[in-house]
């Protein structure tokens, strides 16, 4: 069945990747919006759908760094698979790399990429062949933290400094912030490291304000409304 695939790339095919940062692209989708990897767990597993009723997809997936280069820290099983109409998979993940901070969280990218099958008649033929990757990240999480995940967005703190607004994390996690506006500006979502801080730019020369904004917890849901005086 890998040959519908296979055989025509032999010739040539352009092969267009459209990546996007979502949990569904193209009529497969991941179960998830993002993934926690316990430091104690051996192994994590997530189900790859295809929605489409017609077309079955060749799905590959890899893991990325911190910095969007593929990592060998991981093994995927499978590899490389075949996910026929609306059917769904199961890939698991498993960590191998060397040992990793075990104060806070390391985050790296889960992309899965999804083909569809050559059209009979383009066979042999220079096409162009569009594939759509969903990518994600995956949070390792060393066990033992003493803050909990859910206290960390309370933890935050924002100070101005010149006309930059400093946000600092000193929590262990990473924290995303969603509908984040500041001094009534809304700006783009936001991931803030652990034990790190960000650089806001504030078009509002006032000494003082507020940022508002929602974080994403770690069921990919919107949590409460949190507000932070400057």
């Amino acid at each position: 069945m890998l040959k519908k695939w296979a055989f025509p790339m032999a010739f040539g095919i352009l092969l267009n990747l459209m990546v996007t940062n979502t949990a569904f692209a193209g009529g497969v989708g991941l179960g998830v919006t993002r993934l926690i990897y316990p430091s104690d767990t051996k192994q994590i597993s997530v189900s790859v759908r295809n929605t489409d009723a017609n077309l079955a997809f060749l799905i590959q997936p890899w893991v990325e760094d911190s910095n969007g280069n593929k990592t060998s820290d991981f093994v995927i099983t499978p590899p490389l698979s075949v996910l026929k109409p609306k059917n769904e998979n199961s890939l698991r993940i498993i960590y191998t790399g060397p040992t990793l901070p075990k104060d806070r969280e390391s985050i790296f990218w889960l992309t899965v990429k999804a083909v569809p099958p050559l059209n009979e008649k383009e066979s042999g033929k220079n096409v162009l062949q569009l594939a759509s990757a969903n990518r994600i990240k995956i949070f390792y999480r060393p066990v033992g933290l003493t803050t909990a995940v859910q206290d960390a967005p309370d933890m935050l703190t924002a100070k101005r400094v010149g006309q930059d607004i400093i946000l600092s994390n000193p929590s262990p996690y990473f924290i995303t912030l969603v509908n984040v506006f500041l001094g009534g500006e809304k700006l783009g979502s936001i991931m803030v490291p652990p034990k790190d801080s960000v650089k806001l730019k504030s078009q509002n020369s006032a000494s003082s304000g507020q940022l508002k904004f929602q974080t994403i917890n770690d069921y990919g849901a919107q949590t409460k409304l949190t507000t932070i005086t400057y």
